[in-house]
This record gives C-alpha cells, sequence and structure tokens, in this order.
C-alpha cells in the first residue's frame, strides 16, 4: 500500500522551484552544486508546507525534463533528500515528502496562558481578545432576566433553545441564505461543533482533506478522532486557495470531508472570493465530500473596503453538500462558549441524536446571552467594539514588526486576528522555545501543518496593541538573534512588563 496522500505533477514542482530561484541571494553567496540546491528546493518548499507532507513527487525522468537537467541531478537530490529523511521511497511506490524523525512540534503555544504569568510573558499563543464590554454584563443581565421560565424544566436542549435556533436561521435568512430552524444545532463552541461532525461524518480511518497550513486546534481535534489528513497547500500569500489543487485531491483521495477557513483564513488572513467557493463547492459535490465551512472569523472584517462575499452555503442551495460552523467565540468573546451548525435538516437530525452519548446540550444561560445580543442589537455593536481593537492592535504590531525584524515577511490581512509571518529563514519551533526565555510566547509554524510542515513561520495574533505590541516584537527580535546565534537566552528572567 502507497505512503501518500496526493501527488505534486513534474510541472507544478518546477514551477514552485523557480519562485524561490527568483528571490535574491545575500551577498558573496556561493552557488552550490546543482544537485545540492534541487534538494534543498524541494526541502524547503515541505518545510514551508507549499509541497505537502506525504506528496507523492514525480519520477525522476519527468523532473528532469521539467526542470531541463540530467536524471543524474534528480537521482542525486532525492537520495540526498532520503538521507536527510525528507523523502522516502518503495519500489513499485514511487518517492514522497517526509519530515525526519526528531522535529518535534513544540508542546506550548495555543493553550490559554495561566494568570499568574501575564506580569512577565506577553501570550501571542491564543488568538482571543478581551470581552466587549459592556456588552458581555448587559448579555449576562438580559439572560438572567429570560432564565426563569427555562428553570422550571429539565434544561437539556440537544438541538438548543428554540429562541436561538429560530434567531440563528432568522440571521443566515437576513445574508440571502434561507434558513429554518431546523437546520440549526446549537453547540459548546465551534470546536464542538465540529468535533459532531468529525463523529458522525468521519469516523476512524476517513480521510479528511484540509487547508495547509489550517487551524492548529482543528488539526489536532481531528487527528484524536483518528482521521487520515489530506493537506492542500495554500497559494501564496492572501490568494488563498489553489483551485487546481484542490480539484485534484478531492478527485484522487476521495476525503469524506473537507475542512476549509474561507472567511479571514487562519492562521494566513486570507479571505476567498466568490468564485473560489463556487468552486470548491462544485468539486466537493462532485468528489461526494462533505465541504465543512468555518465562518468563525466572517464578521471580523477590519478595512473599510471590504466586500464580504456571500456564504460558501450560499453556493450549494441544495443543501446536499456544505456544513456550516459559527461561534460567538471569535466576533465576541472566547469564554463565550456558544456556537453552531447550520446544515440540511436530516443532518441536524443525526447530530443530534448522535449528542445523547455525548454533552447532552450547551448551557442554557449562555444561550440566552448570545439570543439577547441578536435580538436587541447588542450583537452589532459589540462586534463594532470588536472590530476597533483588533484593528488597531493589527496596525500596531504590524508597525512594531517591521521596525524590529525587517528581514520578516507577511502580508497585511484585512480581517480576521492572525498574522502569518515567513520568519526570515529561522526556524520557527526554535523561535518558540527562544521566544519563552525572553518573555514572548508565540506559536510555531508547524503547529498548523501536518506533520512539521511550515519550520519556517509563526502565527502572530491581534492580541495586543500599543506600547505592548512594540515590547512583543522587541522580545521577538530577541529570541530571533538566539536563534541565529545558535546560543541561549543567557538564562535571564524576562523583565515585568505591565501595558
Amino acid at each position: 500500500m502507497a505512503q501518500w496522500t496526493s501527488a505534486v505533477g513534474a510541472a507544478q514542482l518546477a514551477r514552485l522551484l523557480k519562485s524561490q530561484q527568483d528571490r535574491p541571494a545575500g551577498p558573496g553567496t556561493r552557488r552550490p552544486p546543482a544537485y545540492r540546491a534541487l534538494a534543498d528546493g524541494i526541502r524547503l518548499l515541505v518545510l514551508e508546507g507549499r509541497v505537502p507532507v506525504a506528496a507523492r513527487l514525480p519520477a525522476e525522468r519527468e523532473l528532469a525534463l521539467a526542470l531541463s537537467v540530467s536524471r543524474t541531478t534528480v537521482a542525486a537530490a532525492y537520495e540526498a533528500l532520503r538521507i536527510e529523511g525528507f523523502l522516502e521511497s518503495r519500489r513499485g511506490a514511487g518517492s514522497w515528502t517526509a519530515v525526519p524523525a526528531g522535529n518535534p512540534l513544540p508542546a506550548r503555544g495555543l493553550e490559554p496562558l495561566p494568570p499568574e504569568a501575564l506580569g512577565s510573558l506577553i501570550d501571542l499563543g491564543c488568538a482571543a481578545l478581551p470581552a466587549p464590554e459592556p456588552w458581555l454584563t448587559r448579555a449576562v443581565q438580559g439572560a438572567l432576566e429570560e432564565l426563569p421560565p427555562y428553570a422550571h424544566t429539565h434544561g437539556d436542549y440537544p438541538a438548543g433553545l428554540p429562541a436561538l435556533r429560530s434567531m440563528i436561521a432568522e440571521r443566515y435568512t437576513a445574508r440571502g441564505i434561507p434558513t429554518m430552524p431546523e437546520q440549526i444545532m446549537v453547540t459548546t463552541g465551534a470546536m464542538g461543533a465540529i468535533d459532531a461532525i468529525c463523529h458522525l461524518f468521519g469516523g476512524r480511518g476517513e480521510r479528511i482533506a484540509v487547508e495547509s497550513p489550517s487551524y492548529a486546534n482543528i488539526l489536532q481535534l481531528m487527528r484524536e478522532a483518528g482521521a487520515r489528513l489530506v493537506p492542500v497547500a495554500m497559494a501564496e500569500g492572501l490568494a488563498g486557495w489553489d483551485m487546481d489543487r484542490w480539484r485534484q485531491v478531492l478527485r484522487e483521495a476521495a476525503p469524506r470531508i473537507a475542512y476549509v477557513v474561507a472567511d479571514f483564513h487562519n492562521p494566513t488572513g486570507a479571505l476567498a472570493d466568490e468564485d473560489q467557493r463556487r468552486r470548491l463547492v462544485e468539486a466537493a459535490r462532485s468528489a461526494g465530500t462533505v465541504l465543512v465551512a468555518d465562518e468563525t472569523m466572517s464578521e471580523l472584517w477590519l478595512d473599510e473596503d471590504v466586500e464580504m462575499p456571500r456564504p460558501v452555503c450560499g453556493f450549494d442551495p441544495a443543501g446536499s453538500t456544505v456544513v456550516t460552523v459559527g461561534s460567538a467565540s471569535k466576533a465576541f468573546w472566547a469564554g463565550m462558549r456558544i456556537g453552531w451548525v447550520r446544515a440540511a435538516p436530516d443532518v441536524i437530525r443525526s447530530l443530534v441524536a448522535a449528542r445523547a452519548y455525548a454533552d447532552l446540550g450547551t448551557p442554557v444561560l449562555e444561550q440566552l446571552a448570545v439570543n439577547w445580543l441578536f435580538s436587541t442589537g447588542g450583537w452589532e455593536q459589540a462586534v463594532e467594539v470588536r472590530r476597533e481593537q483588533a484593528r488597531g492592535n493589527r496596525d500596531a504590531l504590524v508597525a512594531a514588526v517591521r521596525r524590529e525584524l525587517p528581514g520578516w515577511e507577511f502580508e497585511v490581512p484585512k480581517g480576521g486576528l492572525t498574522l502569518w509571518v515567513r520568519a526570515g529563514g529561522l526556524s520557527g519551533s526554535r523561535l518558540a522555545e527562544a521566544g519563552e526565555r525572553v518573555g514572548v510566547r508565540v506559536p510555531s509554524g508547524p503547529r498548523f501543518g501536518v506533520d512539521g510542515a511550515f519550520e519556517g513561520y509563526v502565527r502572530l495574533p491581534f492580541t495586543v496593541g500599543g506600547a505592548v505590541a512594540e515590547e512583543a516584537a522587541a522580545r521577538l527580535a530577541a529570541a530571533a538573534r538566539v536563534v541565529e546565534s545558535g546560543g541561549t537566552a543567557g538564562g535571564e528572567a524576562p523583565r515585568t512588563f505591565v501595558a
């Protein structure tokens, strides 16, 4: 049985390698032998995630023809990659990309930081902002006023409170997507929604196509559910989704589920346009794949010139292909653990039935709080506060990183909560380790890839602004110097910083 889950054609690989050659080399750089340059180029593509791990590479003769080099050069490059652990081969099955053993993913970086550490460590691990007050307090007070009738019931609503289901359905309808309450299930956050979807459609051993990079916590959730992740490389920068790659993977790998974040993608910040959404739905429908569209970031546009495209489910009028996931956690507050699923009624019934063996239902008080926000207009006002916070933080962080780390590369997204940064050729894993020692917590790129890809990246969320953003960038620069020197931070504790 072959160990690869996708394939890279000779022409495609040649184009990717050429894009590396177009980058200017540093002064005094010596040209390596041809086979070494080819091996290094393929290795970098794997570490950046532009060629997925477990992707079948073209045969030696095919790649040699596409690159206009000798077959001997390609054979020597492949052999060098095998020795280094970046390529595995088997007679009759070909060669496929890999990541060497001993390249562990960072053990920390995305879980919430303990409150006692906040004085000395700047947390850039979690993409979450403080609650938009006074709207949280008002929503809870409004929920308490609505609570008494529900307190006389058993309190278990596996599909969610009827009032909230109706309100969410009305909001989709107002966006031009006719929706009935029977198409909505309220969940405990978006994670609870995706977990339920994976258990319903996935099962152990099922293939799930995911963007590469993608949201780290969802990738881990899917791994623990026993899924076989099939990465689909994102296009460069904010271009987002390469539809030729998606069509190929969906056709050849036939995954049961495909998971995408089309609205201000986490971590890159890319926004899928209407043509990409239409083609993605068509490709999923043709392959018989359930397309899970995570739109938890959809309301976090930050620039005035953003024109939001139709939701992904708007291109699936029959409701047979797309399952949509939403949440209050990103647009409002991470502590508000309310999410929802929009799908065909039969899918919702199956999800609700399976819930009897999971968590039974979502807390009633939090559902009432979100329903109060939706029904009073408080949601729109709170989200506008959230946008202002994120916009200010983004601009401050971008300016500080450009000043302190001019060699780092990124494009500024028009929405969302994250900046995806190529760290000037440094190891993201080593930066994360050094950052902890100099007082800044940052998740490394491999957390957002499959099997160790994106080693050269870090994700920076828009969670700090002003002087804190400047200090965070300064500490990142200090971590970069540690990594560049191959040394340590000297064991000195970072100074306490008060915003």
